[in-house]
């Protein structure tokens, strides 16, 4: 995930976020769920950054979207709880994350917060959209 891709996706994200009329936080993490990127728009809300990274950062190392996240932790809960403190920063399940893709190949993830839920997730679509 280079860097110039990762700021891309957050501008993407953040003209969706105008659009809604909503502040939000955007995180992009690579493969390995490191941070690439992240931006906090005025008047996000404080603990956003904190969220989105952790959103992205579960859906990159267990290639899996949010909502995807979220059933996990609900049907396996000890499976969850075990890998939740296996990674950098605690994953945060939901709507809101989504898989980064390149040539059918995972390469990041990002992670929105500050909105309702739903708005994470269209944000973050837009965010990945190339078009």
């Amino acid at each position: 995930m280079e860097l110039q891709a990762a700021q891309e996706i957050v501008g993407r994200a953040h003209t969706r976020a105008r659009e809604l009329g909503i502040k939000v936080t955007v995180a992009v993490v690579d493969s390995g769920g490191l941070l690439v990127a992240l931006a906090r728009m005025d008047g996000a809300p404080p603990l956003s950054p904190q969220i989105a990274e952790a959103k992205a950062v579960g859906a990159a190392m267990l290639f899996r979207d949010g909502a995807s996240l979220a059933e996990l932790a609900k049907d396996r809960p000890g499976f969850f709880s075990v890998v939740d403190r296996l990674v950098r920063v605690p994953i945060v399940p939901g709507l809101g994350s989504v898989l980064i893709r390149r040539d059918d190949q995972v390469i990041g993830a990002v992670g929105v917060s500050g909105g309702k839920p739903e708005q994470d997730l269209d944000c973050a679509q837009a965010g990945v959209s190339s078009g």
